[in-house]
């Protein structure tokens, strides 16, 4: 588990279905003592079970629909979508992690269910720049500043990855996916930055690519490769 290498001093973590078009360096430079993640949308069909979905409230347009809390009670916390992360490995967070884990229900987001309320109290948002899920492009226009993206999630796209898109997928026809899309393979093409070509070679078939992880070692910034 990613969390107990204490031989770095902060790491960021990005799901292998992420693309980074900008450097973002800078997330090792946040304050230290918190857990930091973009906020999540709770507008698609997967979150139907949340009351959130039910009411038609979203943190991500809270003044849109309030929350009505003499019905349902206090406005649930934030809730952080967990594709890219900024932490502190810390070996004793990892024991209470698997202690809490050993009680922890079955939920439908399985870990990020659980990252969210095991990290609650120190959980900081940071800006969606950093984590674009497809989603915001049509839920959330409003909150996309595309010309300041820096972190890409292809994900609430079902299985429109990047590398098997067809352009016929629901919004998958927008101009701003095809966009993203293209960068993808842009990168993805660009000899510069393959530097794991010799070892490993996408297939057609195959979900995800290689995940990468980020860390800060020693005030220097290291990266390696894990199967995702």
């Amino acid at each position: 588990m990613i969390i107990t290498f204490v031989e770095y001093s902060k790491m960021v973590y990005l799901d292998g279905d992420t693309m980074v078009f900008d450097n973002i360096d800078h997330l090792f430079d946040l304050p230290d003592g918190f857990f930091y993640a973009v906020m999540d949308c709770f507008c698609e069909k997967s979150w139907s079970h949340t009351n959130q979905y039910k009411v038609g409230y979203c943190q991500q347009s809270p003044k849109k629909v309030q929350w009505p809390e003499k019905e349902l009670g206090p406005k649930p916390p934030p809730y952080f979508n967990a594709g890219v992360c900024v932490f502190e490995p810390n070996l004793s967070t990892y024991n209470l992690l698997l202690e809490k884990l050993k009680v922890a229900p079955t939920t439908r987001f399985a870990e990020q269910d659980f990252l969210n309320m095991f990290f609650r109290d120190v959980y900081k948002p940071i800006p969606n720049v950093y984590n674009l899920t497809l989603l915001m492009l049509w839920r959330h226009p409003d909150n996309v500043e595309l010309e300041k993206i820096k972190v890409v999630h292809y994900t609430c796209a079902g299985e429109a990855k990047p590398w098997r898109v067809t352009g016929n997928e629901e919004n998958m026809d927008r101009e701003d996916v095809k966009m993203f899309v293209d960068k993808w393979w842009e990168i993805y093409n660009d000899d510069k930055l393959d530097y794991w070509r010799g070892s490993y070679t996408l297939t057609a078939t195959e979900s995800k690519p290689p995940l990468v992880i980020n860390g800060r070692r020693n005030g220097r910034y290291a990266a390696g490769s894990m199967a995702a």
